[in-house]
């Protein structure tokens, strides 16, 4: 009876059964889902009554920051609740601060309305520069960037964004139609910026033509595109966000990206965005920080709004505003650029108020329910992916996610957190262990398939043996750990193959493949990694003197038929279109029917085939039996 009355507390969960039968671990926190849930239905039912539905409420877009009217008029809109009065000001009104007043309205929202000129033209052009001026309670003055801006341009030699008025008089129209969702994600994980050979920042025109073909060819189905939103410092690998709305101008203009998913999807390939709304970068000039002269205004006040390892500013999930402009910046870049979804940054520290610091997460249940948890975040993540997934039936959200939280790949009818995919982020962390550590012949053979198979039951996750994080300076790629410095006299077929270079191409193939087969339900690969870039990524900064060097992709190395890069190549194109055929990826987990520590060898069985791995250093085996599930004849 008391149960029954705990329970009328709260909204019933459509399938919050179907989760506990499939995990009844999770029965004792069943009121936690409970509770979650129903304060996601009551988020819907006000945003329902007050803004007219998730949809309107998510296109906020169009009515916030600058936007031009058929009459040549121009309307201005923010939100700065700390502010005593606002202004615009910029090259249309020669940088007076004042001759432009905002009119404050309820809830700390400011508008302005620009006639336009006796021509009819607009009195901001396009390409002119602007700012909000806010006069701040103490009477201060301060210059900001909207944070609506949907381009900001840095010029030569200047360190402070400039805000640009965007509004092209003709601007890219969409060719092709979106591919449809594949069961079988294939991930091609790209920095636009240094995606050439050059040391220089590549374009998105680079990209388009140059690189687009390669992912083609190689079976890539879905590219995962990183430091797209703009961020000012380039070395931050794009994860310092200063203006959410708009793409990066260091790589082109908005057109250029939008022509460069265009032509990606008339390759069939989705498009991802790695997209960071778990903190923002704390530059104020040209960042969210400060915007209305507060500490607060998009951020939690105090210690909570700070991340101490980041050094960045942490969102209020709970305050109004915030939600509106989190929810309307993924509908911007799925509308205006046409993304396909998203690879949510940092979603461990959103889901905790310790964000992760100094927490090694054992698996223990407690650990994911309880004060710990920041619920105004999970509620957020929760009702952007039920917003992505309803609105765009083929969208794909991925979480990176290190903790293991229960059910937050599992739909929210169910109390999940409503990802499609998380990161099996254990499986690199463990190839890089086992060779930093250990001796080929001391290899865990039960440690290995352990890890590339502990993965939650009808939870996808997307494997990979390394992803950017591994590439990074300070670390290695695979290929560095397997061959090293040999990678640089050995790699050509006019030398004799080395045991070093022989032993690490294989291995590279063979961690590839294997991780590929038994590791998950999507598939990822970090750019140049298919062949075994040879060096780490390292970007212009002040310690190695503003070197292009290791900021760039060095794909001549795979096209080269002197040098053996281009087998790594060859393999890692075979391997994809091999699971084209026969989509082991959408398939039931693998069975696993040896694992032979003595004889270092792996046999599992997926999609009606058979995978074999001798991992032995030294030996190779003929006449060995394995068990199959299916009698038959086997062809190699």
């Amino acid at each position: 009876m008391e149960d029954k009355a705990d329970d009328a507390e709260f909204v019933m969960v459509p399938e919050l059964d179907k989760l506990l039968e499939q995990d009844p671990f999770l029965k004792p926190y069943k009121k936690d889902f409970q509770r979650r849930y129903t304060l996601f239905v009551e988020l819907l039912k006000k945003i329902e009554g007050c803004e007219g539905g998730l949809e309107k409420f998510s296109r906020s877009y169009q009515s916030f920051g600058i936007h031009t009217q058929p009459d040549g008029g121009i309307y201005c809109k923010e939100w700065a609740p700390g502010a005593e009065a606002v202004f615009l000001t910029g090259d249309f009104n020669d940088w007076n601060p004042f001759s432009h007043p905002y009119k404050k309205l309820d809830f700390g929202k400011w508008e302005l309305y620009i006639p336009p000129r006796e021509d009819k033209l607009p009195v901001i052009l396009h390409g002119s520069k602007i700012k909000v001026a806010i006069k701040t309670k103490s009477g201060e003055v301060i210059y900001r960037i909207s944070p609506w801006a949907k381009y900001v341009l840095q010029e030569e030699k200047k360190v402070v964004y400039d805000w640009v008025h965007w509004q092209p008089a003709e601007s890219y129209t969409r060719k092709y139609e979106r591919p449809k969702k594949s069961n079988s994600i294939r991930i091609y994980e790209s920095h636009v910026g240094i995606a050439s050979p050059e040391g220089k920042i590549a374009s998105y025109k680079n990209f388009t033509y140059n690189v687009l073909p390669k992912i083609k060819d190689l079976g890539y189905n879905c590219i995962q595109l990183m430091a797209v939103m703009e961020h000012a410092y380039y070395a931050s690998f794009g994860y310092q966000i200063t203006s959410f709305f708009a793409a990066s101008s260091r790589y082109g203009t908005p057109d250029e990206l939008k022509e460069l998913v265009d032509v990606a999807h008339s390759m069939g390939i989705q498009v991802l965005l790695d997209v960071v709304h778990s903190h923002a970068s704390r530059n104020s000039e040209d960042g969210l920080n400060q915007f209305d002269g507060t500490n607060a205004c998009f951020f939690h006040d105090g210690p909570r709004g700070n991340h101490d390892l980041w050094d960045s500013r942490l969102f209020d999930y709970s305050n109004w505003e915030v939600l509106r402009f989190l929810l309307s910046n993924l509908r911007w870049w799925i509308e205006e650029y046409g993304f396909d979804g998203f690879r949510f940054d940092g979603v461990t520290s959103m889901l905790y108020h310790h964000h992760g610091i100094g927490c090694g997460f054992t698996g223990d249940y407690n650990e994911y329910f309880g004060l710990q948890v920041d619920e105004e975040s999970l509620l957020y993540l929760m009702i952007a992916n039920h917003m992505t997934h309803s609105l765009y039936p083929d969208c794909i959200t991925i979480a990176e996610d290190v903790s293991g939280m229960p059910a937050l790949c599992c739909p929210v009818t169910q109390g999940g957190g409503g990802f499609d995919y998380r990161l099996a982020m254990a499986v690199p962390d463990k190839w890089i262990q086992i060779l930093k550590e250990y001796k080929d012949e001391e290899w865990n053979i039960g440690d290995i398939v352990h890890t590339l198979t502990n993965r939650r039951y009808n939870e996808k996750c997307i494997a990979y043996a390394e992803s950017h994080d591994q590439a990074l300076v300070g670390d290695k790629t695979l290929a560095f750990w397997l061959m090293d410095a040999e990678m640089y006299s050995n790699m050509s077929v006019l030398s004799p193959l080395t045991p070093v270079i022989d032993r690490g191409i294989q291995l590279h193939k063979m961690i590839r493949l294997i991780t590929h087969a038994l590791g998950g339900e999507g598939y990822l690969n970090f750019m140049g990694n298919e062949f075994g870039h040879p060096e780490w990524l390292d970007f212009p900064r002040k310690g190695n003197n503003e070197s292009y060097h290791y900021a760039r992709r060095q794909f001549h190395l795979s096209e080269d038929q002197i040098l053996r890069y281009r087998f790594l190549y060859a393999f890692d194109r075979d391997m994809n279109r091999l699971e084209g055929k026969f989509g082991w990826l959408s398939s039931p987990p693998a069975y696993v029917s040896a694992k032979h520590q003595g004889d270092k060898l792996i046999a599992f069985e997926r999609a009606n085939l058979l995978f074999i791995f001798n991992f032995h250093p030294s030996k190779s085996f003929t006449g060995y039996r394995i068990a199959v599930n299916i009698p038959g004849k086997y062809p190699f």
